[in-house]
């Protein structure tokens, strides 16, 4: 079974920093792109940032503050934040668009359930 499971999620005060992890598990044969949304109460899913061959994007709300990088040995996605702001408080989902290892090896998007972060004033 192929999923996705974010961690690293918590409170903290505006400012402070936070780790987010993302690892796929399963028959996977490859990675292409991944990436990290958020929903914040009341509002729609927006995506954050995303990384793909080496190359990262970021929301213009985040550039500047967070950092996505992957490690492929450990078909892990991070996401550093750093000067956390209230309005960063959201849940944060995980996404990716894996190759799965049975032939013939289709890409499928998969979602995390996601990761609560709590920026407080």
């Amino acid at each position: 079974q192929v999923q996705l499971v974010e961690s690293g999620g918590g409170l903290v005060q505006a400012g402070g920093s936070l780790r987010l992890s993302c690892v796929a598990s399963g028959s996977i044969f490859s990675i292409n792109a991944m990436g990290w949304y958020r929903q914040a109460p009341g509002k729609q899913r927006e995506w954050v940032a995303g990384i793909s061959s080496g190359d990262t994007n970021y929301a213009d709300s985040v550039k500047g503050r967070f950092t996505i990088s992957r490690d492929n040995t450990k078909n892990t996605v991070y996401l550093q934040m750093n000067s956390l702001k209230p309005e960063d408080t959201a849940v944060y989902f995980c996404n990716a668009d894996l190759v799965l290892t049975a032939w013939p090896r289709n890409v499928r998007n998969y979602w995390g359930k996601g990761t609560l972060v709590t920026v407080s004033s």
